[in-house]
Protein backbone atom coordinates (compact mmCIF):
# COMPACT_ATOMS: atom_id res chain seq x y z
CA UNK A 1 0.00 0.00 0.00
CA UNK A 2 1.25 3.44 -1.08
CA UNK A 3 2.64 6.09 1.99
CA UNK A 4 0.62 9.24 0.11
CA UNK A 5 -2.48 8.24 -2.17
CA UNK A 6 -4.20 10.77 -4.31
CA UNK A 7 -6.97 10.83 -1.58
CA UNK A 8 -4.68 12.05 1.27
CA UNK A 9 -3.50 14.96 -0.99
CA UNK A 10 -6.86 16.06 -1.84
CA UNK A 11 -8.11 15.79 1.67
CA UNK A 12 -5.06 17.75 3.07
CA UNK A 13 -5.37 20.12 0.40
CA UNK A 14 -9.10 20.77 1.13
CA UNK A 15 -8.62 21.08 5.15
CA UNK A 16 -5.42 23.34 3.84
CA UNK A 17 -7.47 25.75 1.94
CA UNK A 18 -10.66 25.55 3.61
CA UNK A 19 -8.53 26.76 7.02
CA UNK A 20 -6.34 29.54 4.89
CA UNK A 21 -9.64 31.22 3.67
CA UNK A 22 -10.96 31.05 7.03
CA UNK A 23 -8.12 33.28 8.54
CA UNK A 24 -7.80 35.85 5.58
CA UNK A 25 -11.95 35.98 6.48
CA UNK A 26 -10.93 36.61 10.06
CA UNK A 27 -8.09 39.18 8.79
CA UNK A 28 -10.78 41.23 7.01
CA UNK A 29 -12.99 41.02 9.41
CA UNK A 30 -10.88 42.37 12.26
CA UNK A 31 -9.52 44.89 10.23
CA UNK A 32 -12.41 46.05 8.70
CA UNK A 33 -14.19 46.42 12.25
CA UNK A 34 -11.01 47.77 13.77
CA UNK A 35 -10.75 44.73 16.12
CA UNK A 36 -13.87 45.25 17.62
CA UNK A 37 -15.55 41.99 16.93
CA UNK A 38 -12.41 40.26 18.89
CA UNK A 39 -12.84 42.56 21.73
CA UNK A 40 -16.45 41.86 22.49
CA UNK A 41 -15.85 38.23 21.97
CA UNK A 42 -13.32 37.85 24.50
CA UNK A 43 -15.58 39.64 26.70
CA UNK A 44 -18.58 37.04 26.76
CA UNK A 45 -17.21 33.74 27.90
CA UNK A 46 -20.38 31.88 27.93
CA UNK A 47 -20.41 33.55 24.71
CA UNK A 48 -17.78 31.83 23.59
CA UNK A 49 -18.73 28.25 24.79
CA UNK A 50 -22.22 28.48 23.31
CA UNK A 51 -20.36 29.46 19.72
CA UNK A 52 -17.63 26.95 20.01
CA UNK A 53 -20.30 24.53 21.06
CA UNK A 54 -22.21 25.20 17.97
CA UNK A 55 -19.76 24.84 15.66
CA UNK A 56 -18.27 22.25 16.58
CA UNK A 57 -21.47 20.15 17.07
CA UNK A 58 -21.66 20.94 13.36
CA UNK A 59 -21.90 17.56 11.24
CA UNK A 60 -17.85 17.22 9.40
CA UNK A 61 -14.78 18.97 10.37
CA UNK A 62 -15.71 22.61 9.09
CA UNK A 63 -17.21 24.06 11.77
CA UNK A 64 -13.80 22.94 14.31
CA UNK A 65 -11.78 24.70 11.38
CA UNK A 66 -13.27 27.82 12.34
CA UNK A 67 -12.83 27.30 16.13
CA UNK A 68 -8.99 26.23 15.33
CA UNK A 69 -8.30 29.06 13.16
CA UNK A 70 -10.20 31.40 16.14
CA UNK A 71 -8.33 29.94 18.67
CA UNK A 72 -4.57 30.40 16.83
CA UNK A 73 -5.49 34.60 16.16
CA UNK A 74 -6.22 34.75 20.16
CA UNK A 75 -9.82 35.12 19.34
CA UNK A 76 -10.86 32.09 21.67
CA UNK A 77 -10.06 30.75 25.12
CA UNK A 78 -8.31 27.41 25.72
CA UNK A 79 -12.09 26.34 27.54
CA UNK A 80 -13.82 27.63 24.04
CA UNK A 81 -11.93 24.86 21.84
CA UNK A 82 -11.98 21.96 24.22
CA UNK A 83 -15.65 22.68 24.52
CA UNK A 84 -15.99 22.45 20.09
CA UNK A 85 -13.59 19.24 19.74
CA UNK A 86 -16.04 17.81 22.78
CA UNK A 87 -18.78 18.90 20.69
CA UNK A 88 -17.52 17.91 17.43
CA UNK A 89 -17.77 14.28 16.22
CA UNK A 90 -16.35 14.84 12.59
CA UNK A 91 -17.61 12.92 9.58
CA UNK A 92 -19.11 10.09 12.23
CA UNK A 93 -21.68 12.47 12.56
CA UNK A 94 -23.20 11.95 9.17
CA UNK A 95 -23.23 7.90 9.83
CA UNK A 96 -25.05 8.19 13.26
CA UNK A 97 -27.69 10.44 11.67
CA UNK A 98 -28.35 8.32 8.92
CA UNK A 99 -28.16 4.72 10.87
CA UNK A 100 -29.20 5.78 14.60
CA UNK A 101 -30.85 8.91 14.47
CA UNK A 102 -32.74 9.30 17.39
CA UNK A 103 -29.53 8.00 19.63
CA UNK A 104 -27.14 10.56 17.74
CA UNK A 105 -29.63 13.44 18.51
CA UNK A 106 -29.33 12.53 21.72
CA UNK A 107 -25.52 11.96 21.43
CA UNK A 108 -25.35 15.38 20.20
CA UNK A 109 -26.98 17.58 22.83
CA UNK A 110 -24.85 15.64 25.81
CA UNK A 111 -21.82 16.13 23.70
CA UNK A 112 -22.95 20.11 23.59
CA UNK A 113 -23.46 20.04 27.18
CA UNK A 114 -20.65 18.42 28.04
CA UNK A 115 -18.57 20.79 25.92
CA UNK A 116 -20.02 23.62 27.29
CA UNK A 117 -19.57 22.41 31.09
CA UNK A 118 -15.80 21.07 30.42
CA UNK A 119 -14.66 24.27 28.67
CA UNK A 120 -15.92 26.87 31.53
CA UNK A 121 -14.15 23.94 34.08
CA UNK A 122 -10.75 24.31 31.77
CA UNK A 123 -11.26 28.16 32.11
CA UNK A 124 -11.70 28.37 35.41
CA UNK A 125 -8.78 26.24 36.35
CA UNK A 126 -6.52 28.11 33.67
CA UNK A 127 -7.40 31.78 34.42
CA UNK A 128 -8.77 31.80 30.78
CA UNK A 129 -5.74 30.76 28.73
CA UNK A 130 -5.25 31.91 25.51
CA UNK A 131 -3.10 30.17 22.90
CA UNK A 132 0.76 30.65 23.98
CA UNK A 133 1.68 31.31 20.56
CA UNK A 134 -0.52 33.91 19.00
CA UNK A 135 -0.98 34.46 15.41
CA UNK A 136 0.81 37.98 14.27
CA UNK A 137 -1.55 38.76 11.61
CA UNK A 138 -4.40 40.24 13.91
CA UNK A 139 -1.99 42.96 14.40
CA UNK A 140 -3.39 45.96 13.03
CA UNK A 141 -1.14 48.89 11.87
CA UNK A 142 -2.35 51.52 13.38
CA UNK A 143 -0.34 53.56 11.35
CA UNK A 144 -1.42 51.87 7.78
CA UNK A 145 -4.77 50.97 8.91
CA UNK A 146 -6.50 49.37 6.35
CA UNK A 147 -9.38 50.76 4.14
CA UNK A 148 -10.83 47.33 3.24
CA UNK A 149 -13.05 48.91 0.14
CA UNK A 150 -10.94 51.74 -1.17
CA UNK A 151 -13.22 53.57 -3.69
CA UNK A 152 -12.39 54.85 -6.96
CA UNK A 153 -8.74 52.53 -6.98
CA UNK A 154 -10.43 48.97 -7.42
CA UNK A 155 -9.81 49.28 -11.11
CA UNK A 156 -6.15 50.85 -10.88
CA UNK A 157 -5.08 47.63 -8.07
CA UNK A 158 -5.95 45.37 -11.15
CA UNK A 159 -4.13 47.46 -13.59
CA UNK A 160 -0.90 47.27 -11.49
CA UNK A 161 -1.69 43.97 -10.16
CA UNK A 162 0.56 42.73 -8.01
CA UNK A 163 2.34 38.89 -7.83
CA UNK A 164 0.24 38.49 -4.45
CA UNK A 165 -2.94 39.47 -5.99
CA UNK A 166 -2.92 37.35 -8.85
CA UNK A 167 -1.47 34.05 -7.48
CA UNK A 168 -4.05 34.39 -4.43
CA UNK A 169 -6.81 35.07 -7.00
CA UNK A 170 -5.51 32.36 -9.24
CA UNK A 171 -5.38 29.39 -6.55
CA UNK A 172 -8.56 30.66 -5.38
CA UNK A 173 -10.84 30.53 -8.69
CA UNK A 174 -9.16 27.00 -9.25
CA UNK A 175 -10.29 25.78 -5.33
CA UNK A 176 -13.52 27.08 -6.00
CA UNK A 177 -14.10 25.50 -9.53
CA UNK A 178 -12.55 22.39 -7.89
CA UNK A 179 -15.28 22.56 -5.21
CA UNK A 180 -18.16 23.28 -7.71
CA UNK A 181 -16.70 20.41 -10.24
CA UNK A 182 -16.88 18.25 -7.32
CA UNK A 183 -12.95 17.77 -7.32
CA UNK A 184 -12.36 18.68 -3.62
CA UNK A 185 -15.29 18.37 -0.85
CA UNK A 186 -18.36 16.26 -1.31
CA UNK A 187 -19.13 14.65 -4.62
CA UNK A 188 -22.53 15.84 -4.30
CA UNK A 189 -23.96 18.68 -3.45
CA UNK A 190 -25.15 19.29 0.31
CA UNK A 191 -24.76 21.88 2.99
CA UNK A 192 -20.93 21.15 2.82
CA UNK A 193 -20.06 21.59 -0.56
CA UNK A 194 -22.31 24.97 -0.63
CA UNK A 195 -20.71 26.19 2.44
CA UNK A 196 -17.79 26.15 0.55
CA UNK A 197 -18.39 27.38 -2.83
CA UNK A 198 -19.98 30.91 -0.84
CA UNK A 199 -16.57 31.37 1.71
CA UNK A 200 -14.49 30.60 -1.14
CA UNK A 201 -16.50 33.14 -3.38
CA UNK A 202 -16.69 35.39 -0.81
CA UNK A 203 -12.67 35.05 -0.24
CA UNK A 204 -12.14 35.48 -3.90
CA UNK A 205 -13.96 39.02 -3.84
CA UNK A 206 -12.06 39.90 -0.79
CA UNK A 207 -9.21 38.93 -2.62
CA UNK A 208 -10.09 40.92 -5.62
CA UNK A 209 -10.74 44.60 -3.71
CA UNK A 210 -8.83 45.00 -0.82
CA UNK A 211 -5.87 47.24 -1.27
CA UNK A 212 -2.12 46.30 -1.45
CA UNK A 213 -1.67 46.65 1.90
CA UNK A 214 -3.91 44.52 3.16
CA UNK A 215 -3.23 41.75 0.67
CA UNK A 216 0.60 42.14 1.67
CA UNK A 217 0.81 42.05 5.38
CA UNK A 218 -2.07 40.16 6.08
CA UNK A 219 -2.86 37.69 3.66
CA UNK A 220 0.51 36.82 1.31
CA UNK A 221 2.95 37.28 4.26
CA UNK A 222 0.92 35.80 7.09
CA UNK A 223 -1.68 33.28 5.66
CA UNK A 224 -0.27 31.93 2.45
CA UNK A 225 3.44 32.02 3.10
CA UNK A 226 3.74 31.27 6.79
CA UNK A 227 0.22 29.50 8.41
CA UNK A 228 -0.50 27.67 4.96
CA UNK A 229 2.69 25.69 4.36
CA UNK A 230 2.33 24.46 7.76
CA UNK A 231 -0.87 23.41 7.83
CA UNK A 232 -0.44 21.26 4.70
CA UNK A 233 2.21 19.53 5.94
CA UNK A 234 1.41 18.89 9.24
CA UNK A 235 -2.26 17.69 7.90
CA UNK A 236 -0.54 15.38 5.10
CA UNK A 237 1.89 13.85 7.81
CA UNK A 238 -0.76 12.89 10.07
CA UNK A 239 -3.07 11.65 7.38
CA UNK A 240 -0.35 9.47 6.39
CA UNK A 241 0.78 8.43 9.88
CA UNK A 242 -2.61 7.48 10.82
CA UNK A 243 -3.35 5.25 7.83
CA UNK A 244 -0.30 3.58 8.47
CA UNK A 245 -1.20 2.95 12.31
CA UNK A 246 -4.79 1.63 11.14
CA UNK A 247 -4.15 -0.54 8.95
CA UNK A 248 -2.29 -2.49 11.41
CA UNK A 249 -4.99 -2.10 14.23
CA UNK A 250 -7.53 -4.74 14.02
CA UNK A 251 -10.47 -2.95 15.57
CA UNK A 252 -13.30 -5.36 14.59
CA UNK A 253 -11.29 -7.34 17.93
CA UNK A 254 -12.29 -4.83 19.59
CA UNK A 255 -15.64 -6.32 20.25
CA UNK A 256 -14.57 -9.74 21.61
CA UNK A 257 -12.84 -7.42 24.93
CA UNK A 258 -14.53 -6.84 28.30
CA UNK A 259 -17.02 -3.56 28.04
CA UNK A 260 -14.87 -1.74 30.67
CA UNK A 261 -11.47 -2.50 28.35
CA UNK A 262 -13.41 -1.59 25.42
CA UNK A 263 -14.57 2.21 27.20
CA UNK A 264 -10.66 2.59 27.65
CA UNK A 265 -9.60 1.27 23.83
CA UNK A 266 -12.91 3.74 22.90
CA UNK A 267 -11.16 6.51 24.27
CA UNK A 268 -7.48 5.62 23.46
CA UNK A 269 -8.58 5.43 19.47
CA UNK A 270 -10.34 8.72 19.90
CA UNK A 271 -6.86 10.06 20.16
CA UNK A 272 -6.46 9.69 16.72
CA UNK A 273 -7.37 12.76 14.39
CA UNK A 274 -9.38 11.17 11.97
CA UNK A 275 -13.02 9.96 11.97
CA UNK A 276 -12.43 6.39 9.94
CA UNK A 277 -11.66 4.20 12.96
CA UNK A 278 -14.21 5.12 14.96
CA UNK A 279 -16.74 4.36 12.50
CA UNK A 280 -16.70 0.85 13.92
CA UNK A 281 -17.90 2.00 17.00
CA UNK A 282 -21.08 3.18 15.30
CA UNK A 283 -21.51 0.08 13.10
CA UNK A 284 -20.98 -2.35 16.51
CA UNK A 285 -23.52 0.10 17.75
CA UNK A 286 -26.00 0.12 15.55
CA UNK A 287 -26.18 -4.01 15.42
CA UNK A 288 -26.75 -3.74 19.27
CA UNK A 289 -23.31 -5.34 19.87
CA UNK A 290 -21.68 -2.33 21.97
CA UNK A 291 -23.38 -0.91 24.89
CA UNK A 292 -24.50 3.40 24.78
CA UNK A 293 -21.49 4.48 26.78
CA UNK A 294 -18.62 2.91 24.83
CA UNK A 295 -19.98 4.97 21.86
CA UNK A 296 -20.33 8.03 23.66
CA UNK A 297 -17.18 7.97 25.01
CA UNK A 298 -15.61 7.67 21.54
CA UNK A 299 -17.51 10.50 20.19
CA UNK A 300 -16.25 12.80 23.00
CA UNK A 301 -12.75 12.05 22.66
CA UNK A 302 -12.42 12.01 18.57
CA UNK A 303 -13.31 14.85 16.63
CA UNK A 304 -12.87 13.57 12.94
CA UNK A 305 -9.71 15.81 10.96
CA UNK A 306 -10.90 18.58 13.77
CA UNK A 307 -7.52 18.95 15.50
CA UNK A 308 -5.31 18.66 12.78
CA UNK A 309 -4.72 22.12 11.96
CA UNK A 310 -3.67 22.69 15.60
CA UNK A 311 -0.20 20.46 14.52
CA UNK A 312 0.57 23.03 12.64
CA UNK A 313 -0.06 25.37 15.48
CA UNK A 314 1.30 24.16 18.55
CA UNK A 315 1.81 20.80 18.75
CA UNK A 316 2.05 21.10 22.70
CA UNK A 317 -1.60 22.69 22.82
CA UNK A 318 -2.66 20.02 20.21
CA UNK A 319 -1.41 17.06 23.28
CA UNK A 320 -3.53 19.25 25.43
CA UNK A 321 -6.62 19.51 24.23
CA UNK A 322 -6.54 15.59 23.42
CA UNK A 323 -5.68 14.96 27.02
CA UNK A 324 -8.34 17.04 28.47
CA UNK A 325 -10.62 15.48 26.08
CA UNK A 326 -9.48 11.98 26.69
CA UNK A 327 -10.38 12.65 30.54
CA UNK A 328 -13.50 14.09 29.75
CA UNK A 329 -14.39 11.04 27.67
CA UNK A 330 -13.07 8.62 30.09
CA UNK A 331 -15.03 9.85 32.95
CA UNK A 332 -18.54 10.49 30.94
CA UNK A 333 -18.49 6.86 29.47
CA UNK A 334 -17.21 5.62 32.80
CA UNK A 335 -20.56 7.25 34.60
CA UNK A 336 -23.03 6.36 32.05
CA UNK A 337 -21.63 2.71 31.76
CA UNK A 338 -22.10 2.48 35.81
CA UNK A 339 -25.59 4.00 35.28
CA UNK A 340 -26.17 0.75 33.35
CA UNK A 341 -25.99 2.36 29.83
Amino acid sequence: MPWITLDLVETSLLITAFVAVMMLLIEYLNVLTGGAWRQRLSGHRWGQYLLAALLGATPGCLGAFVVVAMYSHGALTLGALVTAMIAASGDEAFVMLALIPRQALVIMAILVAAGIAAGALVDGLSGNRRTSQPAECLKLHLRQLCDCLPKGQLLQQWRECSAARGALAIALALFLAAVVAGRLGPAGWNWIRVSLVLISAIALLIVSTVPDHFLEEHLWRHVVKRHAPRVFLWTLGALITMQLLTSVLHLKTLSQEGKWGLLVAACLIGLIPESGPHLIFVTLYANASLPFSVLLASSVVQDGHGMLPMLAHSRREFVLVKAINFVAGLALGALAMAAGY
